[in-house]
């Protein structure tokens, strides 16, 4: 009999690769589908079953979980800081678990949601397990490697990211010569990026010393837990980049996936966009 995995699925394509991912490797997949963000098409991907769940129901996580026979689970695709925040109604486990935070940010939540499930017998697997070969490589992946001036931003760029991703703000800055423009908070990185856009479209036509090409540097936090939000970036995001002017973006070689695998780097050579891995 196959082995049984959890998967607790947010939005995007993310959740979709490693159900295909897992079901490929031999496992029998039980889908935890979070209502207000995950695909319909998740129903069409072949797992043993999907139960869907609204964003504050921890206790029927669990129930459904144990119910199913899961011990190990893997956590895939985007649930927004802001619905975390705002939008759910939460059960009492989860009242009780957001009573007893200290901060309130996504690390100190889904940590103690991952040692909630531990407690209930069920392990919290790396998002990654089953995608290692769509992690960026280190080294630039684009046929147009990052210009000097680029290189300075994303040098800037990664320093002023690790300053922010230790207070878990967010994991992206857009840079314009070594200033930055913006810095991801709880809208995403893709909003990050057209605001970033928006900035410079605001400043065209005045005097302005900052060049209004933008870099992109989108790291793994300091201590980055990879069984959740792990950096992501897919062929979505370079298009929103050219829409604001972006014209390079910098990676976390190892830990960061690109989800929609080759199609990212064509997608960006045809942009003009360098794309680099450290």
């Amino acid at each position: 009999m196959p082995e049984r995995i959890g998967l607790i699925a947010g939005n995007g394509t993310f959740p979709l690769l490693v159900l295909d991912a897992a079901r490929a490797q031999g496992f029998d997949v039980i889908v935890a589908a979070i209502k207000e963000e995950a695909s319909p098409e998740i129903e069409q991907h072949g797992a043993e079953a999907v139960h869907w769940l609204s964003l504050g129901e921890l206790s029927k996580l669990i129930e459904t979980f144990q119910r199913e026979g899961v011990s190990r689970a893997i956590m895939a695709g985007q649930v927004k800081h802001k619905q975390i925040f705002s939008s759910i109604r939460p059960d009492w486990k989860l009242a009780k678990l957001l009573l007893s935070l200290g901060t309130r940010n996504t690390d100190s939540l889904l940590g103690a949601v991952a040692k909630i499930l531990a407690e209930e017998g069920i392990t919290l697997e790396n998002s990654t397990k089953f995608l290692e070969p769509l992690l960026a490589k280190a080294g630039v992946l684009t046929k147009r490697a990052p210009t000097e001036q680029e290189r300075k931003n994303i040098d800037y760029g990664r320093t002023v990211a690790c300053q922010v991703g230790q207070y878990d703000i967010g994991q992206t800055v857009v840079v314009a010569e070594s200033a930055v423009v913006s810095v991801e908070a709880m809208e995403g990185t893709d909003a990050a990026i057209a605001r970033a856009g928006e900035i410079m479209r605001s400043l065209s036509g005045e005097a302005s010393t900052l060049g209004r090409e933008l870099t992109v540097v989108k790291i793994a936090k300091p201590n980055q837990d990879m069984r959740f939000d792990v950096p992501v970036v897919g062929v979505k995001t370079i298009e929103v980049m050219r829409l604001a002017g972006a014209t390079c973006l910098a990676l976390d070689a190892g830990k960061s996936l690109l989800l929609d695998g080759n199609a990212i780097i064509v997608a960006a050579d045809s942009s003009g966009i360098a794309i680099a891995a450290d």
